[in-house]
């Protein structure tokens, strides 16, 4: 059984990463754009207004970067740190849990992203596709730690 999870592991972690990456951009469209809805506020962030534009940008990019496979690692790691400081800046203040301060969703960025920094892109990334040797049939970069090394 265990087997059969693990030669799994780099398809669960390339779905894992593609649903992130899109509700992490779809936080960067909403603050930006209004799509698919408006944020809290009602009003998209006023472009380069500090720090909701700034955010609704690293989520946007970053989101889709992450969404797509491409540099993952780097922009997993924005996220996560860009994420932390909202966590700590925004909601940390109204109270100590995430459940407290209406922080969960910052926090679970923060982790999640974290978490995507270090494991890598999985199997269905377009880093994988761009960095393909023609001598070689399997990817070169960003292999998941679930595959076994020799």
């Amino acid at each position: 059984m265990l087997t059969y999870l693990e030669r799994l592991a780099p398809w669960v972690i390339a779905a894992f990463r593609i649903v992130v990456g899109f509700v992490f951009f779809c936080h960067g469209t909403s603050t930006l754009l209004g799509w698919p809805v408006a944020p809290y506020g009602g009003d998209t962030a006023a472009f380069g207004a500090w720090p909701s534009w700034w955010a609704g940008a690293i989520q946007l990019v970053g989101g889709l970067l992450v969404m797509l496979g491409l540099q993952t690692r780097v922009a997993a790691l924005i996220g996560s740190g860009s994420m932390a400081v909202a966590y700590f800046w925004k909601h940390q203040g109204d109270g100590l849990l995430p459940i407290q301060n209406d922080g969960d969703s910052a926090a679970l960025f923060c982790w999640a992203l974290f978490l995507l920094a270090f494991i890598g892109s999985g199997r269905l990334a377009m880093d994988n596709l761009l960095n393909r040797s023609p001598d070689r049939s399997e990817p070169s970069a960003d292999r998941s730690l679930a595959e076994p090394v020799s």
